[in-house]
């Protein structure tokens, strides 16, 4: 099946209007990267020259990548945003590839495409250099492999696990997702574990050559980054009124002003950071739920990462703010009938599994939802940031389009 058949011209016409779109955009909005984007240039310049991989503070993956491109292209931001709109476009081809996959009517495929590449989003980000462009692309690619009929797909899984997991360390923990999706659908325990082993065992051999490296240089057992803690530390806090980022020296007896943290080394201080929030969170339940919630409110609700495009441009206060109301608009008018209809589509999946009525659950349905959990679970629990919806953009606008059939009543169940 091509896409330049004539019942695929839509699709073509559509992504030319919104690459052309993506284009105009990074060429009139030129914005200077600063705080996480500025280290992840500053890194994948220096990996480009021969220079260290980093600290171990933080994950690399995406700066390996970048770092890569520079070395053949040259070390400058136009190559990166250059790389940014090659990487859109593949999306664009991965989610109508998606959506030949999936059940559901041509109408309804073709508003879930149009949304997804004219979301605001998957056109402003293409003049960041931020992780989340590389790392949604990757994973619209595992979901159509995951889809495909290849009798190798979860080899092919597991190793593009890891390099995901090289950009977002949490990712890891894919492999269970694929174990729920099969184990749900099957009724079946051997496959499901095999087939989710094969992703563990080759995200961990994708990422071990870097653990190794991690750990030779810090003297102990090191994984692909060291900010897990202090990420944990200044999101749970009784300082933390907003379950946003805040400075960990704000934190009241603050670790980090201790003789002790300042001796440590990289994977010390995580480990020290990680040991006091969770001891925090045990002793403030009420208060970590709390903002936990606001979290994810931050998360969905919150789209303020457009004014990561604002630096070094000169747009108008005016123009700033209409952008600023326009995004937020768009993300909420999407995101909230989107949740509600996951909501009701989790409630309908428990009494179809107590019901023992696995087969009439749709595979990409379930998996789309356990997805939407597994990112959930982990900004729950760590930080919110309307940056951190991204990559499961394309599940929200899924559910938002498909609202009728997760809401829909039926006696049955």
């Amino acid at each position: 099946m091509s896409i330049l058949k004539r019942e695929n011209r839509f699709y073509m016409i559509s992504m030319l209007i919104a690459a052309a779109v993506c284009v105009l955009w990074v060429a009139l909005v030129k914005s200077i990267p600063y705080s996480d984007f500025n280290y992840y240039y500053a890194l994948a310049k220096q990996i480009a020259g021969g220079g260290s991989f980093g600290d171990t503070y933080t994950s690399v993956g995406y700066s390996i990548v970048l770092g890569l491109i520079y070395s053949i292209f040259g070390k400058t931001i136009f190559v990166a945003k250059v790389f940014n709109l090659i990487l859109t476009i593949i999306s664009y081809f991965l989610m109508y590839s998606l959506l030949r996959k999936i059940n559901i009517s041509e109408t309804k495929k073709r508003v879930i495409f149009i949304l997804f590449i004219f979301f605001p989003t998957n056109i402003f980000y293409n003049s960041l250099l931020a992780v989340e462009i590389l790392f949604t692309m990757l994973l619209l690619l595992i979901t159509n492999i995951y889809f495909s009929d290849n009798k190798f797909k979860y080899v092919f899984i597991g190793v593009l696990a890891g390099v995901e997991t090289m950009i977002k360390p949490f990712f890891i923990a894919f492999f269970f997702a694929i174990f729920l999706v099969e184990v749900i659908k099957n009724k079946k325990l051997l496959k499901p574990i095999t087939n989710s082993l094969i992703v563990l065992i080759l995200s961990c051999v994708v990422i071990a050559p870097f653990v190794y490296r991690n750990t030779k240089m810090m003297g102990q057992f090191t994984s692909v980054a060291n900010n897990g803690g202090i990420v944990l530390y200044i999101n749970n806090n009784s300082q933390n009124k907003w379950g946003r980022w805040m400075p960990a020296a704000d934190v009241k007896n603050s670790i980090v002003l201790t003789t002790k943290y300042k001796k440590a080394n990289m994977t010390e201080k995580n480990k020290m950071l990680s040991a006091a929030a969770k001891k925090w969170i045990k002793s403030h339940p009420k208060q970590f739920l709390i903002l936990g919630c606001k979290r994810l409110l931050n998360t969905y609700f919150v789209g303020d990462d457009i004014l990561f495009t604002y630096n070094g441009t000169n747009l108008s206060s005016e123009f700033k703010n209409k952008l600023m109301v326009y995004t937020n608009f768009v993300r909420n008018i999407i995101f909230l009938p989107g949740i509600i209809a996951i909501i009701a589509y989790s409630i309908k999946v428990i009494k179809m599994l107590i019901k023992r009525k696995e087969n009439e659950i749709d595979r990409f349905d379930l998996y789309a939802l356990i997805i939407f959990y597994m990112f959930t679970g982990v900004y729950f629990i760590t930080e919110g940031q309307g940056r951190y919806a991204f990559p499961f953009v394309f599940i929200m606008i899924y559910f938002f389009c498909s609202w009728s059939k997760f809401l829909k009543k039926k006696a049955k169940y």
